[in-house]
């Protein structure tokens, strides 16, 4: 026998680290504090809780522009619709051409609301509301965009939506076409079936828009 120290070092297959990654990535989920299901929910692009700030801009930048918000579907799920938090209503509006849809990490769009103008703009009040897609698609582990479209126009800081007050820091690290939070294209009446993400810009952004909160069921 040698002098020196003889440690024991347990040997862990590539199989077996896969399974403790799988439990520990269990046991660190079931700690955070909320989840989505626990809302009814199926993903959400952060906590709602978080979102305590407005979007609020003037309709002449915003009309006929795409915000992309990416979110991360870690699980396979029947996407069915979108949720956002309106802050604000103008019942004096005048909407036309408002969309909402998801995209996924190639510009190609899953799935889109009917135009949701009257929704919006007769809405009784601020509330968390989903809007139904009208083809619901599975959607299977990876990045999506969600996808707004305003048109029309509107009181500026009359007609919000929930956000973070995130502004462009919510893009750190990270370029186009993986942007957290990014516009695209301007003059738009409908969702185009494909967008070219490596364009996403952040213009609309660095003038006051913060990251819309968006849920999934």
């Amino acid at each position: 026998m040698g002098t020196g120290y003889n440690f024991y070092r347990p040997q862990v297959t590539p199989a077996g680290i896969g399974a403790y990654t799988a439990s520990a990535g269990a046991a660190l989920e079931a700690l955070r504090p909320d989840l989505p299901s626990d809302q009814g929910l199926l993903a959400w692009t952060y906590d709602p809780n978080m979102a305590g700030h407005v979007t609020a801009q003037s309709s002449g930048g915003v009309a006929g522009r795409i915000t992309l918000v990416r979110i991360i579907i870690r699980k396979q799920i029947t996407w069915s619709s979108i949720w956002l938090g309106l802050a604000g209503v103008d019942t004096a509006a005048t909407l036309s051409n408002c969309y909402l849809g998801a995209y996924d990490s190639g510009g190609n769009l899953k799935g889109v609301t009917a135009d949701l103008s009257a929704q919006l703009v007769n809405a009784a009040n601020a509330k968390a509301i989903g809007f139904a897609l009208t083809t619901p698609f599975t959607a299977t582990p990876g990045t999506y965009f969600i996808a707004l479209l305003l048109g029309g126009t509107w009181t500026t800081n009359t007609f919000t939506l929930k956000a973070s007050g995130a502004g462009i820091s919510v893009n750190a690290g990270l370029t186009a076409p993986n942007l957290r939070y990014s516009t695209m294209l301007t003059g738009q009446t409908s969702l185009p079936g494909t967008l070219n993400l490596a364009s996403q810009a952040t213009s609309t952004i660095t003038t006051g828009w913060g990251s819309q909160w968006y849920g999934v069921s």
